[in-house]
């Protein structure tokens, strides 16, 4: 279901969440991939789609390109077709873009495709400034000559050409704009400081089954051999990490014992790490994590006594995106520890909400946070801010005591499949209340 903008949630907190569940398909994984669908006019068939708010802003921006895209199943939202032909529009809706960072991914594959893409300045959470400048200057190097407007970029070029390229900052979305458009470039293209975050990696992947030859996989350093042209291919979106760690935190506040099925082991091993810190255990049962309940919850200091930190970092680091959780988790854990989210700069403005509910944090600036606890917190009325801020203050609600009332749950909806329904399944005391 999705919230309008009146929706919020009630959540009585203070009720131990167990039993066994599944993450969502990647978020982070699906949006480059449905756009990269746009590199053939072959069909791509994509599997384990998350069906949220966003993928489904990305399928109708895409659609309104004149592509034919949507489910094999009308009742099975999971699984999307993508046929792209020969005809495109290379104006990507300015009303769409706006309320969707994903749509950057597009101009990649539209300009090595058609040789031309207009990318609106696009939208997306509030967490600080967000520059296009790695983007541009990528495409740039592979031949695209680029005006700037005030409501967006036009980029334009007969052939792109291969090009050793060094991106200015380990961009995850610029090194997919710059993968795609290296595909169908002429020749080699080198790029140095790539992002190898694990849906970079399923991007290039797809891609190679698509018939693209790119090598250093899971590196920094991509080499892309371009080719004429690519074909279709199925592909399997992963499973979403964030949401794993996501929902180790919510066992380990409540109190419960969860299964996490499906669980993307290999790629939580800096979070699952960054949890022992919290002293949260978590044990690995074939593809699946156990979190055992009645978790011990006390920060492990670094040695020598000092205190221990948490700090964001390009993958395989601690993810930003679990800055959000990882703050809420220490507020119920005993000691004292610094979290450093390095990359946004308005990443850690919730935490306003969190001192409301009893939290005791000092915000030393906006990428320094230093958490005290445990707190116990109490229910209150707060707003969602963002997508992964959004999905802290609802753990920080179901751990709390009394009632909380959380708005603005269209954020939470942008990035989390039905997760009142979901975590109703636990055993979470939570309603939906839709005006």
């Amino acid at each position: 279901m999705e919230s309008n903008d009146q929706s919020y949630f009630r959540v009585q907190g203070g009720v131990p969440l167990s039993g066994r569940i599944k993450p969502q398909g990647n978020k982070n994984e699906a949006l480059p991939l449905l756009a990269a669908t746009l590199l053939t006019h072959e069909e791509v068939i994509l599997s384990n789609v998350p069906d949220i708010a966003d993928v489904r802003l990305m399928i109708e921006l895409i659609r309104q390109l004149g592509v034919e895209i949507g489910p094999l199943n009308p009742d099975d939202p999971t699984r999307i077709r993508v046929a792209a032909g020969h005809d495109m529009d290379t104006h990507i809706p300015m009303d769409l873009a706006t309320r969707l960072r994903g749509c950057v991914t597009l101009a990649g594959p539209l300009l090595a495709r058609c040789g031309h893409v207009f990318l609106p300045k696009p939208g997306g959470d509030r967490i600080g400034r967000r520059r296009l400048d790695t983007h541009v200057l990528a495409l740039k190097a592979l031949g695209a000559k680029v005006k700037v407007f005030p409501d967006g970029y036009d980029l334009k070029c007969e052939r792109l050409k291969g090009a050793d390229i060094l991106l200015d900052e380990a961009s995850v979305t610029a090194t997919e704009n710059a993968v795609c458009a290296a595909a169908l470039a002429e020749g080699v293209t080198v790029i140095h400081n790539a992002a190898s975050e694990p849906h970079v990696q399923a991007l290039c992947r797809m891609l190679n089954a698509m018939g693209a030859q790119i090598s250093g996989i899971g590196s920094n350093l991509l080499q892309i051999k371009g080719v004429a042209e690519l074909r279709g291919a199925p592909h399997r979106i992963g499973p979403d990490y964030l949401e794993v760690g996501s929902f180790i935190s919510l066992a380990a506040i409540t109190g419960g014992e969860l299964l996490i099925e499906d669980a993307d082991i290999d790629n939580m091993r800096m979070i699952r790490m960054v949890f022992a810190r919290l002293g949260i255990v978590t044990r690995i049962e074939g593809d699946a994590l156990l979190v055992p309940a009645e978790q011990n919850l006390e920060i492990h200091n670094d040695l020598g006594g000092a205190i221990s930190r948490i700090e964001s970092a390009p993958w395989p680091g601690f993810p930003a995106d679990m800055t959000s959780v990882a703050l809420v988790t220490a507020t119920q854990c005993k000691g004292t520890i610094l979290l450093h989210e390095k990359l946004f700069e308005s990443r850690l403005f919730f935490t306003d909400r969190l001192i409301s509910m009893g939290a005791r944090i000092v915000l030393c600036d906006p990428h320094r946070a230093v958490i005290m606890g445990p707190s116990p917190l109490s229910g209150q009325v707060v707003s969602s801010p963002d997508i992964r801020a959004g999905m802290a203050m609802l753990l920080a609600a179901l751990c709390a005591h009394g009632e909380s009332i959380i708005r603005n749950i269209t954020q939470i909806d942008r990035g989390f499949t039905r997760i009142d329904e979901r975590l109703r399944s636990l055993g979470a005391k939570i309603e939906r209340v839709d005006h």
